[in-house]
């Protein structure tokens, strides 16, 4: 099985920590999703398996007009084999919501939301320098839990100046609609952003590194006691909502990225991304060629991306699935590598698999990297 996610590489504002691939400026709107209809078509062949899963990300894909998003789906449709209980997500601004348009595109095959609320709060919202307020989230969310049985709301904890009581209430608030499913993200500062730069210029403190560990571990723990599954680090959900497209690609399956700078996996040894410039996107593609570079990975990247994804995720790393994919040299470097780790309980092994343990869950991609095989 595999996945087709649409980056639509368009948004009304610039968010101060996002370094993903996207404009401000909006006229080329109409150019990019005629690329984007045209990459669907040229890059069919190279999918033999079932689409289980469609994405639209970004970006800001709820201002895509629901029109061209069923124009989007009906390309799909008609060039790729579809797997009948398909999951259809669309990432939605708050600011964007309305009622007519979260009905229109779910008529046309849209089944899942994720809904970027980030915050409850004011003043985070404005720090990060999000285009909507706490009313557009509750106004958004009272309608999404109308209208859809499955959706996500998304939450960012560590923002500077918070409090572990403030990210108690987002918390609850987020709680208080019931969504099947939370994504649940540390605020990471990246370079090149508006916010590395106040950080830089000493305009905003970061949190204190105890203070977001325990905002994460409350997380964790209030999401257990209301019956939400772990399954991935940064994701939860009650039984039978985990998200198809994250656990795809926690799991290593194939999926293709259509639109600027979009990312896609063969599902063996290819990566392959699209060039971050709209314009000479469609460009190439308006030619037939499709703008992307390819990278082969050796057996040291697979093995180093099945542990990293492997321990982020509940069923831990298996022993004997490392040797059956990597090797027995592979294996027991791992073991090797464990041991340490294992003393001071930072994973659980139970002589195959191995997981990140309670205590030492904030620190899994940092534990993470230890195990990497490196040569020498």
């Amino acid at each position: 099985m595999a996945n087709i996610y649409i980056h639509y590489p368009f948004c009304k504002k610039a968010c101060h920590y996002c370094n993903f691939h996207f404009s401000t400026n909006l006229k080329n709107q109409s150019l990019v999703l005629d690329g984007i209809l045209k990459e669907i078509e040229l890059r069919s062949s190279e999918m033999k398996s079932s689409i289980e899963s469609i994405y639209f990300g970004g970006g800001s894909p709820s201002i895509i007009e629901s029109n061209f998003i069923e124009k989007i789906l009906n390309k799909i449709f008609k060039k790729y084999k579809i797997k009948s209980n398909l999951e259809v997500t669309l990432e939605l601004n708050p600011d964007d919501f309305s009622r007519d348009y979260l009905a229109e595109i779910k008529v046309i095959g849209v089944n899942r939301i994720s809904l970027g609320v980030q915050s409850f709060d004011q003043f985070d919202m404005k720090l990060l320098n999000r285009n909507h307020s706490s009313k557009q989230s509750i106004k958004a969310l009272d309608c999404i839990t109308n209208l859809y049985d499955n959706f996500s709301i998304d939450l960012i904890y560590g923002i500077p100046y918070s409090t572990l009581e403030k990210w108690k209430n987002n918390l609850k608030m987020a709680l208080k609609y019931k969504p099947p499913h939370l994504s649940c993200y540390s605020l990471t500062i990246e370079p090149n952003t508006v916010l590395n730069y106040k950080v830089e210029r000493g305009e905003v403190q970061l949190l204190d590194d105890n203070l977001i560990e325990k905002q994460y571990n409350y997380l964790v723990e209030e999401l257990e006691k209301k019956g939400y599954r772990n399954y991935e680090f940064s994701s939860f959900a009650k039984p039978g909502h985990n998200a198809i497209n994250n656990s795809n690609y926690w799991n290593g399956k194939s999926y293709i990225g259509i639109g600027p700078s979009a990312h896609s996996y063969d599902g063996k040894f290819t990566r392959s991304w699209n060039i971050s410039n709209n314009i000479k996107y469609v460009k190439t593609i308006m030619d037939n060629k499709l703008p992307l570079k390819k990278e082969r990975l050796n057996k040291n990247d697979l093995y180093n991306e099945f542990i990293m994804t492997g321990l982020r995720k509940q069923e831990g790393v298996s022993l004997k699935k490392v040797s059956t994919l990597f090797g027995i040299r592979y294996k027991e470097y791992l073991k090797k590598q464990l041991n340490k780790h294992i003393i001071n309980n930072n994973i659980v092994f139970n002589g195959d698999i191995l997981k990140i343990s309670k205590k030492a869950k904030f620190l899994s991609d940092g534990l993470s990297s230890d195990l990497f095989f490196v040569e020498d």
